[in-house]
Order: C-alpha cells, then structure tokens, then sequence
C-alpha cells in the first residue's frame, strides 16, 4: 500500500473474497407502496442499472473486500470517487463523514456479529436513491434490515435512501448494546469472584475485559461524531425527518459511551479490589506466619538451653536440671506453657 498513487485500490493481505447482495424497493416517487423487493446475489451493472430506474431506493451490499476488480466496477456504476473507494479497503480509518459531489461517504467501526466484542469497519456511501455498503468481515447484522424491506412495511420501504442509511447505522449502533451486556455481567461475576479467586485465575479476564472496552470506546466515541454531522448536514440527501431519527441514533450511542465508561471505570475499580484482597491475603499469610515464629522463638531458647554440653558433676550450678527426676516432664511442660501463654497474648490483643 506504499507508494503508490493516490486513488489507487490496493487490496489487502488476507482480504476475505466478496459476497456481493442487491436488495432494491420502491417505486420511483411513490415509496415502496406494499410492492415485493428485488434481490440480486452478484452484482451485474446492466441490471442494477435496471434496478435503479425502476426502483425508488437500491442498496448494494459487499461482505469482503478481496476483489479490487469488482469495488472498481461498482465504483464506476454508481461514480464514487477514487479516494473514497481507497478508504474502503483500507480498514484503519477513522471513522468520519466525506462528501463527494453528490455522493456522501460514512466511515465507522461496527461489530464483526451479534454479540461479538470484535470490530470491523464498514463504509457506507449514500446518493440519489441508493446506498452502497462494504463490510470488512462476514458479519449478519444487517440481515434484520433486509427482512424488514422484503416484509415491505413499516417507514423504511416508505422513505428514500437516506432513511435507509439510517436504519444501518441505527442496527450498528443497536449492536453494541448486547456486547457490552456481555462485558458488564462479566465485570459483575469477575467481582463476585475476587474474594474467592486468585489473581491468575482474574487477571487474564480483566485485562480482556479492558482490552475489549478500549476496543469498544474507540469504536464509539467518533460514531457519536459522525451522527452529530450527519443530524446536522445539510443536504438534499438527507431530509429533515430523517436528521431527527438520525439524532436519536446519535443519543442511543451517547448511552453506549456512557456504558462504555461506568465500566471501564468498574474495571479499574476491580483491579485495584483485586490488588487490596491480594495484599489482603498476604497479610493474613505472614501474620500466622509471624505467629509461628515468634512461637517458636522461646521455644528455640528453652531447647537451646538445655541442649549445651556442660557436665553437672564438675559443678553443682551445671545444669542441676538433668539429674532431676522431672526434669525432662518439666522442661517440655514449660515449652508447652509458653506457646499456651504467646497464644493467648496474640488473642486477647485481636491477632488471631
């Protein structure tokens, strides 16, 4: 992808091959008006073409973006502009609107599938009745869409395409909500666990969930941009009634941030819990440790006393203790008082 002009498509390593879908609805100026939807499974420009003068609103749909061939073919169909088209199979855009003319070009990260944490990017190009979509990865959210327009009901087979557009953005958007219920009900029985669990048993499911919500938040944050300019554009493309659901769409994604947020917050919370009960632990560990110790220290002296090698028959004062009777019961019975008297010393003060 280095030096090489600007406009040129330069197709990826590892691209996945193209699955191409032409969805088209609606009469020209009458809406959908209850009429069956046409479908296509490979993109023909001679037939789309047909499509676009018979049918009010046409959505052509890729999934993979390994065929340079066939993203320039439908660029020509549709005359999006080259460098739009270089953004497309460059998938480390930041997400943004571009305008083109007459076509307007929306970039933003959506998730691979249904509750999926991954992200992919998905480009979105909104004309004069029609909509263009590439999608990174195979994905099916967006099949929920489809089935609303081939049921022909509702406000979207009675709209233009810029309320097309809307509605893919509003399920990508949607599509959030139960990724990131995922990531809360697990910081929930991550914490649930840390006064349980050991810190290798948590640390790598923190340090996921985190990795996720950075992830998600950098998914989120410029969406919310991206909405706000489109709420705000003003262009024949998008008409006033659609900008008001477009600000709805805009507020549901605010609510993910503010999600997103409270549990990254949460997750740095449970870290730092996590660290507490550790260090938490380990003082319990080297308290009974210090315990035992410090038990056995008298200890140590009472046998270290009695274990030195001096010979009572050279003098009376030698350890007159080994020629007692009770001297071997008395010594073991002072070992046993000592540790009896330190055990109760440590807990009269709480230390046990």
């Amino acid at each position: 992808m280095l030096h090489t002009p600007p406009g040129t498509i330069t197709i990826e390593p590892g691209a996945q091959a193209p699955v191409v879908h032409v969805i088209a609805f609606g009469s020209p100026g009458r809406g959908a008006d209850g009429e069956d939807a046409d479908e296509l499974r490979s993109f023909d420009a001679a037939r789309v073409a047909a499509l676009r003068r018979e049918r009010a609103v046409t959505w052509v749909h890729v999934v993979g973006l390994g065929d340079a061939g066939l993203i320039e073919e439908i660029g020509r169909a549709f005359a999006l502009h080259p460098l739009a088209l270089e953004d497309v199979v460059h998938t480390n855009q930041r997400p943004r609107v571009e305008r083109f003319d007459n076509v307007i070009q929306i970039n933003i990260r959506i998730v691979d599938d249904v509750g999926s944490p991954e992200t992919e990017q998905l480009s979105v190009f909104l004309g004069d009745g029609f909509v263009v979509s590439f999608e990174e990865r195979k994905g099916d959210i967006f099949e929920v869409v489809r089935e609303r327009i081939r049921e022909g009901a509702g406000a979207l087979c009675e709209r233009t395409a810029d309320f097309l557009a809307y509605a893919l953005l509003d399920v990508a958007v949607d599509a959030f909500f139960p990724v990131l219920e995922a990531v809360s009900d697990d910081l929930e029985d991550i914490e649930d666990a840390i006064p349980e669990a050991t810190l290798p048993q948590l640390t790598p499911r923190l340090r996921r969930a985190k990795h996720q919500l950075l992830g998600l938040r950098r998914a989120l944050w410029p969406m919310r941009e991206v909405l706000g300019s489109l709420a705000a554009e003003d262009s024949p493309l998008v008409h006033a009634e659609t900008r008001a659901y477009l600000r709805d769409c805009q507020s549901h994604c605010a609510q993910l941030i503010d999600i997103v947020t409270t549990n990254r917050e949460l997750a740095t919370d449970l870290v730092d819990l996590q660290l507490s009960v550790a260090g938490q632990r380990m003082n319990e560990i080297m308290k009974v440790l210090t315990v035992m110790a410090t038990m056995f220290i008298p200890l140590t002296f009472i046998c270290s006393v009695y274990g030195m090698n001096f010979d009572p028959n050279a003098s009376p004062l030698n350890m007159p203790e080994l020629r007692w009777f009770y001297g071997y019961p008395f010594v073991i019975a002072l070992m046993l008082a000592t540790a009896g008297g330190l055990l109760f010393y440590f807990r009269r003060r709480g230390w046990l």
